[in-house]
């Protein structure tokens, strides 16, 4: 049992309909701030629980978890269209799949499709119709009428309410980086505990917690001090005493203390907190539950190594759960499989999974690759290696009087895996240049990148290099010199005059020069990077920067 589908309208930054499809295991959400990744994952959890920020909506609704833009324009209407103004509600649909949700099966949705699901509303209640209507005609509103407001959950069924206790399918909602509550995530683990547990045990840890009061009551110290608080208190004539808190049967949970090596749950790290709640989730026994995990950016307060094994702990232990991650890492994108990624841009989703099996397996393999630099950027200039980063970036300075970075285009080093970065780029129509060395065989080039160039170019992949093949008679040992890559090229367009200064050499055969950046690539394009006099760039990269 998992989500298939989820439909978002009006909650937070969606403004009307938003529709995302899910894997039935693992789902990477990508996107820019303010895309939308977390308010998915709030939206998820809030149609399975009714809680919003650790704590239940009905006690917590505001006009805020609305799109601003709705209801700005509610507000408008009102002051034209008066009582025809329509108050906005909130959607969320969730779409369910797998095994025993006859009883969540109809077209009771927003699409009027027969599947199994249920609905949660935000909505006008009808009932203050009659209020509202005179508050309407006086002028009385300006703000988002919240009192007026009905949370309802509908299976798709019938129209009769559910509860959330009745979903069968249950959230977990990890984010590492919050710290709303003080004690928050110790609530959280209490109850991932209790979800282990049989009704037996849970009723002995009740019984266990009443005797603690008993015992509690029972100490001469409290007795004493409930005598001087009863003799002191004149303002009533009932009792006043200290005692434990047993207001429920299940008081024990917000009561008790979960530790680790004898320190309290949340005064360990964040990091610490964010791997054992997860495997925690993926450990839950009730499998038949098929809980949904909800991660949000694991990759906070996490190290490498610790990055690494929550990752591998999810791979191997996901089992029956379905997992959507927020992120913006590269390597746990690349690490869970870029298949399993979904863009979020302009309330639109992209999806990788049509990428070729090997371009997946190399990112998978390689996981320090950027993808996500390519992902997010307006637009991209991908380079061989940090040299050829540092050049294009100080051409474009020169051209532009600001770092790419500033306009939103992001130059990458790629190594000599273009053809996968321009993969991506083919699906999601990134507007990218490619900055390459002829090495000397333009046609050799050409077959390489056959699939974007000639008859088969993309509009939005363009691939710059130097048609021209450069020659001489330089030999490092046994092997001639390669005229035709970026040194060579840059030597080509300025003087060695120039290129003396700027190194601090004393170089009086151009050859000389050539060896010299060869070995000391980095350091030469640092130097040409912070050069303060004017330096010429070869036409190719300034073709890609155009």
């Amino acid at each position: 049992m998992y989500i298939k589908n989820v439909i978002i309208e009006n909650f937070k930054c969606f403004n009307g309909l938003f529709k995302l499809k899910l894997n039935e295991g693992v789902n990477i959400l990508v996107g820019d701030n303010e895309a939308g990744k977390s308010t998915i994952l709030e939206a998820i959890h809030l149609a399975l629980t009714g809680m919003l920020h650790g704590r239940y909506l009905k006690n917590e609704l505001t006009q805020y978890i609305f799109n601003s833009d709705v209801v700005s324009t509610y507000i408008t209407e009102l002051e034209t269209k008066g009582i025809k103004a329509v108050p906005p509600q909130i959607l969320i649909e969730i779409i369910m799949a797998g095994d025993g949700l006859a009883e969540f099966e109809g077209d009771g949705n927003k699409e009027r499709i027969k599947q199994p699901g249920f609905g949660l509303k935000i909505l006008f209640d009808d009932k203050y119709q009659e209020e509202y209507e005179k508050l309407v005609k006086n002028g009385g509103i300006k703000t988002l009428p919240i009192e007026y407001y009905q949370i309802q959950w509908t299976s798709f069924a019938r129209d009769e309410g559910i509860t959330p206790r009745s979903i069968p399918i249950k959230s977990a909602l990890i984010d590492s980086a919050s710290n709303r509550h003080q004690n928050g995530s110790d609530i959280y683990i209490s109850r991932i505990i209790k979800e282990f547990l049989d009704e037996e045990e849970i009723v002995k840890i009740s019984q266990s917690h009443r005797q603690m009061k008993e015992y509690f009551m029972a100490q001469s110290a409290i007795q004493t001090i409930n005598e001087k608080i009863k003799k002191a208190a004149k303002i009533t004539e009932k009792q006043i005493e200290l005692s434990v808190e047993l207001s429920s049967k299940n008081a024990w949970e917000n009561s008790l203390m979960t530790y680790l090596d004898n320190i309290p749950f949340h005064y360990i790290g964040k990091g610490e907190q964010c791997i054992i709640k997860t495997k925690l989730a993926l450990g839950h026994k009730k499998a038949k539950q098929a809980n949904i995990i909800l991660l949000e950016e694991p990759e906070n307060h996490l190290s490498h190594s610790k990055l690494n094994q929550l990752i591998k702990d999810i791979q191997t232990e996901q089992a029956a759960k379905q997992v959507l991650i927020s992120t913006h890492s590269s390597f746990v994108a690349n690490k869970l499989g870029l298949e399993n990624l979904i863009l979020l841009h302009n309330q639109k989703t992209v999806r990788l999974n049509d990428l070729d099996p090997e371009t997946q397996n190399f990112f998978q393999k390689l996981s320090g690759y950027d993808t996500l630099r390519l992902i997010l950027c307006k637009k991209a200039i991908l380079v061989e290696g940090d040299s050829d980063e540092l050049i294009v970036q100080k051409a474009f300075i020169m051209q532009n009087g600001v770092l790419p970075i500033e306009k939103g285009i992001d130059v990458i080093s790629v190594g000599t895996s273009f053809l996968r970065f321009m993969e991506i780029a083919a699906m999601i129509n990134k507007p990218v240049t490619v900055v390459t060395d002829n090495d000397g065989d333009p046609k050799a080039l050409l077959k390489k990148y056959e699939d974007y160039s000639g008859v088969n170019v993309k509009e939005n992949i363009k691939i710059c290099y130097d048609e021209k093949i450069d020659k001489g008679d330089l030999k490092i040992g046994d092997k001639a010199f390669n005229y035709n890559t970026l040194e060579p090229k840059m030597l080509a367009v300025n003087s060695l005059k120039l290129f003396n200064t700027l190194f601090k050499t004393t170089y009086k055969d151009v050859n000389d020069m050539h060896r010299y950046m060869r070995s000391n690539k980095t350091e030469c394009a640092l130097a040409l990077f912070d050069a303060q006099i004017p330096i010429q760039f070869p036409s190719y990269i300034l073709e890609a920067i155009k």
